[in-house]
This record gives structure tokens, C-alpha cells and sequence, in this order.
């Protein structure tokens, strides 16, 4: 059987979707990974093996591939874990998604299921939200990245086994939500502004690129 989820890469600053596919078919046992994976991602396949034993579910003892699209893009980092093993799920029918589509699969697993944080979730909640994916499914420490992109619901998770009760059904999550105003608007005045500054520009270009870069600045 051959299933399909989303993730997403990472391309410099700029996030790209990822079509995770999954084929479980009979001969010997094997996990292959292709699509250009790293060592981080290939090592993913002992990561997910004991993280869906450790979480009570059934590892396939079948030849299981793995294909990372697109091929031609090298995949780097660990937070491809959770969408492959996602995608062994469904694969192997130990889960039925409906509306899969919809959902963006992030996350480092630990050998016990645990989700840790990984980095660049913001350009790739962006890239969610461009394409027209609506969820993402990502580790608890990235909740608040996520959520300052809208128009995407964001369900942070602790483990696997949380993640597959909400996909079933048996324990929704709770979807993340933080108010983007108050984290981001500025009510702070001050006294004196550049702009009442006649003159001087190039002495106000250098306290503005010390300023960006978080630069020491002695004036004299």
C-alpha cells in the first residue's frame, strides 16, 4: 500500500513542501529511504522504528521505501521523523486519515516517541500557508513560531501517541492560538527621533546598521 503526507524543507531562508511517500510491499525487510536525504535523515529510520514499537504500534516487517519529493533537492535535518512515520501508519493501515491533505507533519521523534523542537518552522508554516494547507501537527516548543503565520491551525503535540489519538479521533488536540497584536504592536514613544535630526546621514546609516545587527556603537 503506498501513502502520502506533507512536510516541508528548508531552501536557505525559504521553506519548500515536501511530499512524504511511503510503499509497504512484500520480500525481505528493509527501510530505504531516497530523495536525496542527508545522514540526519537517513538515520531517521531507527529513530521512527523504535518510536512506533515504543508507542505501542506495529513496526511493518515488510520492505518499506521511503521517497522524498522532490528528488532533486537535497533534505536536511531530523524533522522529517514524524511525517515518515506518519506515513508508515497509514501505509500499513494502522491509521485512516481523512483529509490528510490538509495537514503538515513536523517534528523530531525520540527513540520513546517523544517530539522535539526543530528549527525554520516559520518559513515553513509560510510555505504551508501559500500552498493551501491548513494544519500543521509540529512539537510543543514550536507552537508559538507557527501560530504567528494565519490562516493555518496549529496543534502542538508531546509524543506520537498524542498525535495518533487526535488523527483518530479518540483525543482531539487542542489547536494553538496566540494573540498576534500583543506580541508584535509597539505603544513605545520616545523622546527624541532620528528623523528630527537635520543632516548627518551618514553617521544615522551607521547607528541604524549597529542597531539592526545588534553592533556596539561609540560616538565621539
Amino acid at each position: 500500500m503506498i501513502a502520502k503526507v506533507k512536510s516541508c524543507g528548508l531552501m536557505g531562508v525559504d521553506g519548500y513542501i515536501v511530499d512524504v511517500e511511503v510503499d509497504i510491499s512484500s520480500g525481505l525487510p528493509s527501510f530505504d529511504i531516497v530523495g536525496l536525504p542527508d545522514a540526519a535523515v537517513r538515520e531517521s529510520k531507527e529513530r521512527v522504528r523504535a518510536a512506533i514499537k515504543n508507542c505501542n504500534l506495529r513496526f511493518p516487517v515488510k520492505r518499506v521505501t521511503i521517497n522524498l519529493a522532490p528528488a532533486h533537492i537535497k533534505k536536511e535535518g531530523p524533522s522529517f521523523d514524524l511525517p515518515i512515520t506518519i506515513a508508515t501508519l497509514i501505509a500499513s493501515e494502522q491509521l485512516n486519515i481523512n483529509h490528510v491533505e490538509t495537514y503538515m507533519f513536523l517534528g523530531e521523534l525520540s527513540l520513546s516517541g517523544e517530539l522535539r523542537p526543530i528549527n525554520g518552522v516559520l518559513p515553513m508554516a509560510i510555505a504551508a500557508q501559500r500552498c493551501g494547507i491548513k494544519n500543521i501537527i509540529l512539537p510543543v516548543h514550536n507552537a508559538y513560531e507557527a501560530a504567528v503565520v494565519k490562516g493555518i491551525k496549529v496543534f502542538p503535540a508531546n509524543n506520537l501517541y498524542e498525535i495518533v489519538m487526535h488523527l483518530t479521533g479518540e483525543k482531539p488536540l487542542e489547536p494553538f492560538e496566540i494573540d498576534i497584536d500583543k506580541y508584535f504592536s509597539s505603544n513605545i514613544r520616545y523622546d527624541v527621533d532620528f528623523s528630527d535630526v537635520k543632516g548627518q546621514e551618514n553617521v544615522k546609516r551607521a547607528l541604524e546598521i549597529a542597531a539592526a545587527g545588534a553592533h556596539n556603537c561609540l560616538m565621539l
